[in-house]
């Protein structure tokens, strides 16, 4: 099985740890080449490149930004992505339940059975985990602005700019049409869950499934900011769907707009200011490796067989 795996150095020491465990792997992937990347978009166009020398598995190493760069190579052929977790916060890579230790994670990936999940589209843009418009695009954009900046990743950084920013962010006003369903009033934020987290387990729809050819549209409503504060942790302890202004709407298509731009992220990655997010999902459009025990979790992410 021929297998290259783009890895993004801007991820960090999580990625440099990575890189140095394939080296250390050959038994684990004797065919595996390792292409480094030098900047955005360059992992797409590495993907594509990959399908074209025929390659039959893209690992790719980072986070959901990266994993969401090398599945736009990877759409429409018959090479699979396989995901080494290497990011900040591996939203995809936890539901998917591929261990943070690039080690074990590269031990499970090549005794990985290969499923078929669903990619989301914003505006005709992909992705795999989760997109979304409103609070968290907003610290999305700051997290990533510090970080060029030269400033520290990871989950801590991300949390203390949430926190920071949680007093001074002005819910907006949306309208949104999903499927039958419908909500119009101001909301801290508006999430197209194709995945179950964000990342740093900060589980935002439990139970979605990746195969399903649904979105699960999350609506957190207008709430103070103590209220906000305080249901945080159920995003990690579980009980989120509790809080009184969580609302769940699952659909294969929707329609977000709002009178003035705001905000959105695809896969955390920032999209720049928009008053309208088309938003639709291409069931089973991606191959990707699962460990062996989520894919026959009757619980897991995945309800279909194997691809």
């Amino acid at each position: 099985m021929r297998t290259v795996a783009i890895a993004n150095p801007r991820a960090g020491v999580a990625a440099r740890r990575a890189i140095e465990a394939m080296k250390l792997s050959p038994r684990v992937w004797p065919e595996l080449d390792v292409w480094t990347t030098s900047g955005p978009g360059q992992a797409r166009e590495l993907a594509r490149t990959a399908v074209e020398e025929g390659f039959d598995v893209v690992l790719a190493v980072g986070g959901d930004g990266t994993a969401n760069e090398v599945a736009g190579g990877l759409l429409g052929s018959k090479a699979a992505l396989g995901v080494l977790p290497a990011g900040s916060g591996n939203g995809l890579a936890r539901t998917l339940r591929i261990p943070m230790d690039p080690a074990r994670a590269l031990r499970e990936l090549a005794a990985a059975t290969t499923m078929r999940m669903d990619v989301g589209r914003v505006n005709g843009r992909p992705f795999l985990n989760v997109a979304g418009a409103g609070f968290d695009a907003a610290v999305g954009q700051a997290f990533h602005t510090r970080a060029l900046a030269g400033g520290s990743r990871g989950v801590m950084s991300y949390a203390r700019i949430a926190f920071a920013m949680s007093w001074t962010y002005r819910c907006g006003g949306f309208a949104l049409e999903a499927g039958e369903h419908r909500f119009e009033g101001a909301a801290w934020l508006v999430a197209f869950v194709n995945g179950r987290q964000y990342g740093g387990a900060a589980v935002i729809a439990p139970g979605a499934r990746l195969d399903d050819g649904l979105l699960e549209i999350v609506v957190i409503e207008q709430a103070a900011p103590f209220e906000i504060l305080a249901a945080a942790p159920r995003l990690y302890l579980g009980g989120l769907e509790g809080f009184r202004g969580y609302r769940r709407l699952p659909a294969s298509r929707a329609v977000l707009t709002a009178p003035a731009p705001f905000p959105h992220h695809c896969d955390g990655e920032p999209g720049g200011p928009a008053e309208r997010l088309e938003v639709g999902v291409e069931p089973r459009a991606l191959r990707v490796l699962v460990p062996r025990a989520t894919a026959a979790d009757p619980r897991g992410p995945f309800s279909g067989e194997a691809a």
